[in-house]
């Protein structure tokens, strides 16, 4: 979850609003590639989700990492909330989901010796306090009144609006995780064609790393729990955006959707201010009624644009956002399947051409069957299983077609990561089958064995 945005002076138009998300307009050697991801942390002693205080917490984590490995402290209210270090910063999420978000990087070979030395950092901090991370899209024992809260003003405010949306909103925010990839776009019409692209084949990458078919110590019935939180939750703002695919869409229309998108909060002076419900609107005009009189900086805009929650979406970059987290190879396979689509024209027209011509309910029925069905699902008669494929060996024309070469030119490209995806595609099952296999077979419904089994 987002940190708080910094700078930026008042909003005197609103010109300036899609202004600020054009100003994230790169030529093509200057894109790079962000990925996130976050993992559960627990207790060995007793397989319980990290505190956020103790000697196995989530701030002894947080101080551990500071300590040992130069990262700088983020603090609110005089919490240590999360890390900064040369362009990545560490997070929380709401139940203490420890995130990295990745500094801006050029190739898969560098986002994945990232993710690498994260883990290897992460792994030496939890050994020694007693503790572990797993890469899962749920937690898979854990009830919510088992879930902690950390110490940040946005989540309390959160929790309690999702209460009122929805019905799975707290779900959402404190027994989830995912692995995502943020990228760039060169001018107005190339972020249009990434943007669609992304929401419609954002079903393909929820199937293929479908990992959260457990919930309250058993089977839920879904590959992927977690796409089906995103499928019940604030209507508002959440979902596959129809009016992107419309003919005109660009930053006004995005700037429209997200106007209209209730607010959360006005972050002033290190505090979170209730602004539950009300309006961005209503905030230019100087009408907030939280703020009276005062009218939006640079910075608020920045801040909610981050509290949308679409399959994908814009800010200065794109956000791919439908994908579990998961097992190690797969943080850096996210990253790789997205590139390959999108950073490569040749590619990006090709991924274009396999959807342009569907319609909401195709796009929709997709969504939904990734998330129960996963690579055996359908919709309108297109199977996931044979789409994933093309999507897979488009994506793979397109990390050829960058030549980025790794170790040291004795990799000459990326396409190595996506061999877990292809592992995928070969056997038709995904990180849920195994997880639901083990659990039906060797463990004998012995769900605690997946800590020892899947932990990083």
């Amino acid at each position: 979850m987002s940190i708080p945005q910094q700078g930026g002076g008042p909003i005197e138009s609103r010109d300036q609003l899609a202004a600020y998300i054009a100003a994230g307009e790169k030529p093509r050697d200057a894109w790079r590639i962000g990925t996130e991801h976050e993992k559960f942390g627990y207790c060995h002693a007793q397989n319980l989700p990290l505190p956020y205080e103790g000697d196995c917490s989530i701030k002894a984590m947080l101080t551990g990492l500071q300590e040992r490995f130069g990262w700088a402290p983020v603090l609110e209210q005089g919490n240590i909330i999360g890390l900064e270090r040369d362009g990545a910063n560490v997070s929380l999420e709401p139940g203490g989901q420890l995130e990295l978000s990745g500094a801006p990087l050029e190739t898969i070979h560098q986002t994945c010796d990232e993710v690498n030395s994260h883990l290897a950092e992460v792994k030496a901090v939890a050994d020694r306090i007693g503790a572990g991370f797993i890469g899962l899209g749920a937690a898979p024992i854990w009830t919510q009144d088992q879930m902690p809260m950390m110490p940040k003003g946005r989540y309390r405010l959160m929790t309690d609006y999702m209460g009122r949306v929805g019905t799975l909103g707290t779900q959402m925010m404190y027994r989830t995780c995912t692995v995502q990839v943020n990228l760039d776009f060169a001018s107005e019409a190339d972020m249009v064609k990434k943007l669609r692209v992304a929401l419609a084949l954002q079903p393909v990458a929820n199937a293929l790393f479908a990992n959260s078919p457990f919930l309250d110590g058993k089977p839920n019935g879904m590959k992927s729990w977690r796409a089906h939180i995103w499928q019940n939750l604030d209507d508002a703002r959440t979902g596959m955006l129809p009016f992107v695919f419309e003919d005109g869409f660009g930053y006004e229309a995005w700037v429209d959707y997200v106007l209209d998108v209730p607010m959360y909060f006005v972050y002033r002076d290190g505090k979170y201010i209730d602004a539950l419900g009300q309006s961005f609107r209503d905030f230019l005009k100087g009408e907030l009624p939280a703020l009276p009189g005062q009218i939006p900086t640079l910075s608020d805009w920045a801040d909610h644009l981050t509290t949308v929650f679409p399959e994908a979406r814009v800010k200065k970059f794109i956000e791919m956002r439908g994908a579990d987290g998961g097992p190690w190879r797969r943080l850096c396979a996210l990253p790789a399947l997205w590139v390959g689509l999108t950073y490569d024209q040749t590619a990006l027209d090709a991924a274009w051409d396999l959807v342009k011509d569907w319609d909401h309910e195709t796009r929709e029925g997709l969504r939904r069957a990734a998330g129960r069905d996963a690579l055996q699902g359908e919709a309108n008669g297109i199977r996931m299983h044979d789409l994933a494929r093309q999507v897979l060996e488009i994506a793979e024309a397109g990390l050829k077609a960058r030549a980025c070469p790794g170790a040291g030119g004795l990799v000459p490209d990326e396409t190595h990561f996506l061999n877990a995806l292809k592992e995928s595609i070969d056997s038709g099952k995904v990180p849920a089958d195994e997880l639901l296999e083990k659990y039906q077979g060797e463990w004998q419904g012995d769900l605690n064995r997946i800590y020892a089994e899947y932990s990083y």
